[in-house]
């Protein structure tokens, strides 16, 4: 996964994540640099979502418009 695209978009990812996911708290959302694995884990677990599915969401960059 491309960690500066998400680095550096964070709270526009955030948004699309929250209007795609409604169920996600901010506490699901919290991003600490280094800790992207378990950022990734969090949202597998409140969304049931696959891991690769929501690698695919914050790879796709037009979730960052």
């Amino acid at each position: 996964m491309n960690t500066q695209i998400i680095k550096g978009n964070w709270d526009v990812a955030k948004g699309k994540l929250k209007q795609k996911y409604a169920k996600l708290t901010d506490n699901d959302l919290r991003y600490v640099n280094g800790q992207e694995d378990e950022l990734i884990g969090r949202l597998e677990k409140a969304t049931g979502e696959r891991r690769e599915e929501i690698e695919r969401f914050l790879k796709d960059e037009r979730n960052y418009k």
